[in-house]
């Protein structure tokens, strides 16, 4: 994709915005991105920014419980919202003549939300968070590995130790004053930006922000993020567990370079190359060759704030034979680096994974939003085919000898039972 010219405005209580015009189709995308995920909780309150994603749904000052997810369906808009470490966004895609509706909706919510917050939407909201915690992670096989392999990775404390899900014991504590208190550190006009995309007029759209969103109260200055920087890890670290699960399995984590540089470029392509896919080198090895798994898969979590994670994935009857194979790859890895083939490959997915996040107004939107959101520039997108292009095969091996290296790593060993 070329780059498109991008039109940005900053408020006067500092909401970003960014628009693009493309005017294939038309519909407008509507993205929201606030700088706050599971990084920003506190102890005790882990949970917190996943449970607000879900009440900021409940109603405002002039939005009814229930209303805001009814107009948007009224109006033919996809709508959904998602939360991760380090941010929470709220999109919505809507035929171009009911822009406003969208843009309304989310000023309302920002603005008063507070004024719908009651014990009742916390109850209600809360047991739809707890079971779905109990659904996709508890009560499914390998449900809890991600979040055990967090805790086993990071310091007790560290921003990135527990993820978004966050639990039980801290969803049951949760208060409404504790709900009011992280909407007034955390959702304010100047820790947000709002991207929209589509068959729009760039002025007139922000002109349309600036009359929903410009009376917002700027709200106090955000505090100031913990650090979450790790060095690669030493050693192997982990956890044998006896749960009942279709196989026995290895996973493993490791850390990599923080997002924004050339160091993740190289490292998340090095991942790409040992078990992205039925192509990749774990595969081959494991799955083809020594079959002792029936499924390899490798993939990187993307941290802008603190190291980003890779995690491999391995579903086999002898879980010591996978992590000792893993050992003989790294190293072979770490010593020889890519080939030619491998190297071209990997480029030619990371631009198809660009092409596939941007293809619609809908991922567009979310990219600008996350660029200007984590790395102060929304145009970075348009650049992320040329970056990965410009990864050698000598910078991947460099980063698969500093962070992919045999024994540096936190694993689970699943033991179960075959079912």
């Amino acid at each position: 994709m070329a780059e498109q010219p991008l039109h940005e405005h900053t408020l006067g209580n500092g909401l970003r915005v960014v628009v693009c015009e493309d005017h294939v189709v038309p519909l407008a995308a509507v993205n929201i991105w606030y700088g706050v995920g599971s990084r920003h909780e506190r102890a005790g309150r882990t949970g917190l920014a996943h449970l607000f994603e879900h009440l900021m749904f409940q109603g405002s000052a002039n939005v009814a419980e229930g209303e805001h997810a009814a107009l948007l369906e009224s109006a033919g808009a996809a709508f959904n919202a998602s939360t991760s470490f380090e941010r929470t966004n709220y999109y919505e895609t809507v035929p171009i003549s009911h822009l406003e509706l969208a843009l309304w909706l989310e000023a309302d919510r920002m603005g008063t939300l507070p004024a719908a917050l009651t014990q009742a939407n916390l109850d209600n909201q809360r047991d739809v968070v707890k079971n779905e915690r109990r659904q996709r992670y508890d009560n499914q096989p390998y449900g809890t590995a991600f979040e055990r392999l967090c805790a086993l990775t990071f310091p007790q404390g560290h921003p990135y130790a527990h993820t978004p899900i966050g639990s039980m014991e801290d969803l049951d504590a949760t208060t409404l004053e504790d709900c009011a208190d992280f909407f007034g550190t955390w959702y304010a006009p100047g820790n947000a930006v709002l991207s929209v995309v589509g068959d729009v007029d760039a002025e007139k759209t922000i002109a349309a922000v600036e009359r929903y969103f410009g009376g917002i109260p700027a709200g106090p200055q955000k505090p100031l993020p913990r650090p979450g920087d790790l060095a690669p890890l030493a050693g192997v670290s982990g956890e044998t567990l006896d749960e009942d699960v279709p196989s026995p399995a290895y996973f493993a984590m490791f850390t990599l370079p923080s997002d924004g540089g050339d160091d993740i470029e190289a490292a998340e392509l090095a991942v790409e190359i040992l078990g992205g896919g039925s192509g990749s080198r774990l595969y081959d090895r494991m799955v083809r060759r020594d079959q002792i798994a029936t499924e390899v898969w490798a993939g990187v979590t993307r941290l802008a704030s603190g190291q980003s994670l890779a995690i491999v994935d391995a579903i086999g009857p002898e879980p010591d034979k996978i992590a000792a194979v893993l050992d003989e790859e790294l190293s072979r890895f770490a010593a020889d680096g890519p080939d030619a083939d491998e190297t071209a490959r990997a480029t030619a997915q990371a631009e198809r994974g660009f092409l596939e996040q941007t293809e619609t107004v809908t991922g567009l939107a979310n990219a600008l939003s996350q660029n200007a959101t984590q790395f102060d520039d929304p145009a970075r997108v348009f650049t992320a085919p040329g970056r990965a292009a410009a990864v050698t095969a000598d910078a991947i091996k460099e980063m698969a000898g500093r962070w992919l290296a045999p024994g540096g790593r936190t694993a689970l060993t699943y033991g179960g039972t075959p079912s």
